[in-house]
């Protein structure tokens, strides 16, 4: 097992690994504790008991943080003629058709959301290797096939998350940066848990959040009481 660092070892210290915390003791905590030298990134963990195997059971969805991620999203659009007109005055910072398809096949992907109108979808379908592993496939579900590009990027561009349950029935995601006041990251917080209790699949068995923690880039879990959480 590797030794840890002095600073490692403060980090675990600080953190009681038995004990599940209230979710505002826990980002206080998380927040006193990220000393990196950049912004690190707060996150979430819950734990579903969901087999995603199953697809009555699979957790998938976007949500808008109210307070914002603290990153800067770039979006991809496929339109053309007058959609692409509006992907740009939008915001978008790549917009194209077959053109952008040429650019991804030849291994270029400058965004980090993407985005098409229905129309494209023929083009965009031939990126299906390369976009879908990524997670960058458009789906109507989650509003990224839309002919309302405008509202999508903008969207995109102002908090809106994409959360996903992994095979082992846990949802990782960011809410936000370190530098965040407390109330900020507890309302991003709680706008993600909602979201995904919301979005309980018909085949979910038994007690759905099973577990959640909170945690920063460099610093060490913290198990959050699950019964301080609407609708958990």
């Amino acid at each position: 097992m590797a030794k840890l660092t002095k600073k490692q070892k403060a980090l675990a210290d600080a953190v009681d690994a038995n004990k599940l915390y209230d979710v505002a003791e826990a980002i206080d905590l998380i927040k006193k504790n990220a000393n990196a030298k950049f912004d690190e990134t707060i996150e979430v963990a819950m734990n579903l008991g969901v087999d995603p195997r199953h697809a009555d059971q699979m957790v998938r969805g976007v949500v808008s943080l109210p307070k914002g991620t603290g990153k800067t999203v770039r979006v991809g659009v496929f339109a053309k003629g007058a959609k692409a007109d509006e992907a740009r005055e939008a915001g978008a910072d790549v917009v194209g058709a077959e053109d952008l398809m040429e650019q991804i096949q030849g291994g270029t992907i400058d965004f980090d959301r993407c985005i098409a109108t229905p129309d494209m979808m023929g083009v965009v379908g031939r990126l299906g290797k390369v976009l879908g592993p990524k997670g960058l496939m458009p789906n109507p579900k989650l509003g990224t096939v839309t002919m309302d590009v405008k509202k999508a990027v903008e969207d995109a561009k102002g908090g809106q998350i994409e959360y996903r349950v992994e095979k082992a029935g846990i949802i990782h995601s960011g809410i936000g940066k370190a530098s965040f006041p407390a109330e900020d990251l507890r309302a991003n917080f709680d706008a993600l848990v909602d979201a995904i209790v919301k979005a309980k699949p018909s085949g979910a068995k038994g007690k759905y959040v099973r577990k959640i923690a909170l945690s920063s880039s460099m610093g060490p879990g913290v198990k959050v009481d699950t019964a301080d959480v609407a609708g958990a």
